[in-house]
């Protein structure tokens, strides 16, 4: 089975084409026929199903927003009788009601599928013990994680979010060779295993497959020193399938996407024009063939770039560029725009810097004002002042000349920044309080 889900990623353009518009033209038909709300979306625009002849008449769909989700929860935009739906997960993070994701067993095989393709990329093999730390829950992560591993054959270990000590155990006890969690808890882990004295690089431990949350190449390069491990990028999100959309290879050049089920697209987050490949843009997902609730032309506010050249790798699927923001998790700081991932990609480099950082953000009068917050290491903590002072000098110099603006640079002790099992919350937004 694995050997023949491979096989999939070296498909001819020219054949995968036309799978693509098959499942295109099924799937539109399908919605049409069976989604109330995009019936009334098509009628609305004068579009019937027939009118989608070519890969390229995509752009004739409406798109679909996550206020459409919201809008009609729990299930009004379910295409298929309660019956046929076998599980639901729900969006993390979201205030309010959340947002309810139905699944067939159909879409189940194939969310399966493409998670498994994702872990086969990155080199995991039935002899490999897996450990998945994202959390079983209404979140797709752990279920996500759990059945593509199963599906590769690998031993799995639904061990969940937290508990950081006993998964240092179980590592060590059942030789745990992969582990599937938030890059952020990964390094939280690298935290506890220093303090008690485990050597992470000595375990057996090989594989990592980070996800959920936007990482950098520093926080990369500061995972494979410490640990020597291989980290590998995996992207999904609940409203299309879950973790396993896209995923990195070995040649770290880009996720591959799963374009057979997943047709991406870019496309200009202001205007919604779509961009031709190669220009950054908000990527855009139609899931070809999820049959409980489709989705047309769904706008992630994930920005990246689309690369069709072939890859060194071999594979002939599109890639796209690690998230790296959002086009909504943007600040916009006395008319700069200002992204977390920009201050991480700065501040990690820095000798005596810990991976944990916040952005407080506060309004005196019209005026906006910057703190960010960053750990340092215990030695330098118990450094003279002038040591620290001369940090915080150098990061204020280092924000200043990236952004444009001043931004007050406070320097915490090692711990002081709340960890997270899950998604780390790097921006504090105190201008809108009551």
């Amino acid at each position: 089975m694995p050997s023949f889900l491979s096989q999939k990623d070296y498909l001819d353009r020219k054949e995968l084409s036309a799978i693509q518009l098959e499942r295109l033209q099924r799937i539109v038909r399908h919605a049409y026929e069976h989604s109330p709300f995009y019936t009334k979306a098509f009628d609305a625009m004068g579009l019937k199903p027939e009118d989608i002849r070519a890969l390229d008449d995509i752009v004739k769909l409406p798109f679909t927003q996550k206020t459409d989700l919201r809008d009609n929860y729990p299930y009004g935009l379910n295409a298929v009788p309660r019956s046929e739906i076998v599980r639901l997960h729900a969006s993390s993070g979201t205030t309010g009601k959340p947002i309810v994701v139905s699944y067939t067993r159909d879409d189940l095989e194939t969310w399966s599928e493409t998670a498994a393709r994702c872990f086969l990329m990155g080199g995991v093999t039935p002899d490999d013990v897996a450990v998945i730390s994202y959390g079983y829950s209404l979140f797709t992560g752990g279920m996500g994680a759990h059945q593509g591993m199963e599906r590769v054959g690998a031993t799995v270990i639904p061990q969940g979010g937290g508990n950081s000590e006993k998964l240092l155990m179980l590592i060590q006890d059942l030789q745990i060779t992969v582990i599937c969690c938030t890059p952020s808890f990964f390094v939280h882990l690298m935290e506890v295993a220093g303090k008690v004295g485990f050597d992470l690089k000595g375990s057996s431990l090989r594989h990592g497959f980070f996800g959920a949350e936007p990482w950098t190449d520093e926080m990369r390069r500061h995972i494979e020193e410490g640990t020597g491990i291989i980290a590998h990028d995996i992207f999904g999100l609940s409203e299309i399938m879950g973790p396993g959309v896209a995923g990195g290879c070995d040649a770290h050049a880009g996720l591959h996407i799963f374009e057979d089920h997943y047709y991406p697209e870019i496309v200009d987050p202001a205007t919604g024009v779509a961009l031709p490949p190669g220009e950054e843009g908000e990527l855009v997902l139609t899931t070809l063939d999820k049959w409980a609730m489709p989705l047309l032309r769904y706008r992630t506010h994930d920005i990246t770039r689309l690369h069709y050249e072939p890859c060194s790798c071999g594979r002939t699927l599109v890639r796209m560029d690690p998230i790296r923001r959002r086009s909504d998790d943007m600040l916009i700081i006395r008319g700069v725009n200002l992204f977390p991932s920009q201050v991480e990609a700065l501040l990690l480099p820095i000798k005596g810097i810990v991976p944990h950082y916040e952005l407080v953000v506060t309004r005196t009068g019209a005026m906006d004002d910057l703190e960010i917050r960053v750990e340092v290491t215990p030695e330098l903590f118990g450094d003279q002042v002038s040591v620290l002072e001369a940090l915080q000098k150098e990061i204020s110099s280092k924000i200043k000349g990236m952004i444009g603006i001043n931004a007050r640079v406070s320097l915490v002790e090692p711990g002081a920044i709340a960890r997270s099992d899950g998604k780390t919350r790097h921006v504090i937004d105190k201008r809108f309080n009551k």
